[in-house]
């Protein structure tokens, strides 16, 4: 997958796309790879970077939503556990089944988490991927040392799937180009074109890099672009009604030692009927979320002071080693692409969680919602919506059982390298045939200087950013390790894409700009 070769392939395209896709995030590289898969001519055109803004910020779960189910949503749960079971199959590099514990408080905890989650059970059929099961105090406290005694009476195991969401991205990515989609980052849609008809019939970008526009035609024009879709549809239709209210997700990230083993913690109802998760995660653990409503959408969020507190306080209620601020490795902040509720309302829990689509009346087709775990099958919803509102001939979905680029099964999960799968040998020789790439940048994130080099030549990294952030996920794993090493990586990259010195020195200083937001302020005291 090569930006350069991409482009001109995208310039030279004499013919009208069947599917143009904006947006670079988990639904957008979901449809690429569904309408490529089925033969349509595919060009995905992302303003940034793969993953940039909400994508890469998810609590790491693939999951069925338990919580969806409390609120009745039967529907969406089974669609869920559904695809949740087609992924695990799919990407087993990037994928594992996680085994959860919830802790109960008495008997009538006991009584309706065990029924309730035989349900979840039950919805997931041949997908299901464990049973859950009533577990005494002791066994829970075996499972999680660190859970305070003195405050549960017994715990449910449950099971849901974890992932790493960028790198998922990247390899869906790499299985659409592998099947012919043209993929861009760094290209920003400025206008859309339309036909005689009134009908959108292209779009034009700008290459980023080069300030050059580019037109494009094509017969379906997709915005997938998430928190912004209200953006393109003002292309659309300048005043048009907003479609999206985000709410902001705010995780912060532990030393491993907070939850040694091999289980994960669901709160269920936090003192503000929030849920948190505590997630083992690439050797650390992930703790979130928040669910906070914003009125504007950016690129790169910023948590609250009151979101971390809330994070921290209600972790430290039920861990025996109450985690502080000066514990934390990395704050990341996402927000969530909610359809917008109802008229006067403006709580989140009132916004549904499943996706939608929209049709205006020029035929451009919008995505609304959605998660992770349901991106294949939004993709699927989506060529499809485009197929009987164009009339097309209908195709069949070849995604269902399609090995995302990658695919390995057994991965040895204690490997820095699993998440590559079968490119792992390709990149390790790469590290021996080239002198220095072998060497070690980090030893505490076990980095070498080969997954830099990859990331530029094979996963389209154009900064600093895009390797440690998203190629790499040192930014949300360890902070302050990553600002440390900013400067080598830099160098390395700029080597890489033939870039100057002042363009390494200005990649580096953005990157520590925007690295700030991700550390605790007792880090930043240290420094």
């Amino acid at each position: 997958m090569h930006r350069e070769k991409n482009l001109q392939q995208a310039e030279q395209f004499k013919d009208i796309y069947d599917f143009i896709v904006i947006g670079g995030g988990a639904t957008g590289v979901g449809i690429a790879l569904e309408a490529s898969t089925r033969g349509y001519t595919t060009l995905l055109l992302e303003k940034s970077d793969f993953t940039k803004s909400t994508s890469s910020k998810s609590t790491k779960l693939l999951h069925g939503g338990v919580r969806y189910l409390a609120q009745g949503d039967v529907a969406l749960v089974r669609e869920a556990c559904v695809e949740r079971g087609r992924l695990l199959k799919n990407a087993p590099h990037l994928t594992k089944n996680q085994a959860f514990v919830i802790p109960t408080f008495g008997w009538f905890d006991e009584l309706k988490f065990t029924v309730g989650l035989k349900m979840y059970d039950l919805l997931a059929g041949t997908y299901s991927i464990g049973r859950s099961h009533r577990v005494s105090k002791k066994k829970a406290l075996e499972k999680i040392p660190t859970m305070k005694p003195d405050i549960i009476t017994a715990g449910v195991i449950y099971h849901d799937g974890q992932f790493d969401d960028s790198r998922l991205a990247v390899n869906v990515l790499q299985s659409a180009s592998e099947h012919g989609a043209h993929i861009l980052n760094y290209t920003s849609v400025k206008k859309l074109t339309k036909g005689d008809n009134n009908l959108v019939d292209g779009v034009v970008f700008e290459d980023l890099e080069t300030g050059k526009e580019y037109t494009v035609k094509g017969k379906a024009i997709i915005n997938a672009t998430g928190v912004f879709a209200d953006s393109v549809l003002q292309m659309d239709k300048p005043g048009a009604e907003k479609t999206i209210r985000p709410s902001q997700g705010v995780h912060v990230v532990l030393d491993k030692s907070f939850l040694p083993g091999d289980h994960a913690i669901m709160i269920p109802k936090t003192d503000d009927g929030r849920v948190l998760f505590a997630v083992p995660w690439h050797n650390k653990v992930v703790v979130g979320t928040t669910d906070t409503p914003v009125d504007n959408a950016s690129l790169e969020p910023v948590a609250l002071e009151e979101e971390i507190k809330f994070i921290l306080t209600t972790a430290g209620k039920y861990m025996t080693k109450a985690p502080k601020r000066s514990d934390v490795l990395s704050i990341f902040a996402g927000l969530r692409p909610l359809a917008a509720p109802k008229a006067g309302s403006s709580k989140t829990k009132e916004i549904s969680r499943s996706h939608k689509i929209v049709v205006s009346d020029s035929h451009l087709f919008t995505m609304v919602g959605g998660k992770w775990t349901t991106f294949r099958r939004m993709a699927q919803d989506m060529v499809e919506k485009v197929e009987k509102v164009k009339s097309w001939q209908k195709t069949e979905s070849k995604t269902k059982k399609l090995k995302i680029h990658g695919y390995k099964k057994d991965v040895d999960l204690n490997d820095p390298l699993y998440v590559y799968g079968t490119d792992k040998e390709k990149m390790l020789e790469l590290a021996q045939k080239e002198q220095g790439l072998d060497e070690l940048l980090s030893e505490s994130l076990q980095l070498i200087k080969a997954q830099v080099v990859w990331a530029v030549r094979e996963e389209m990294a154009r900064t600093l950013e895009d390797v440690l952030a998203r190629r790499i996920r040192c930014l949300f794993l360890d902070a302050p390790e990553t600002m440390r090493i900013a400067p080598v990586v830099a160098s390395i990259v700029a080597k890489e894409l033939g870039k100057d010195k002042a363009w390494e020195e200005k990649q580096v200083a953005d990157f520590l700009a925007m690295a700030n937001n991700y550390v605790c302020c007792e880090h930043l005291k240290s420094k």
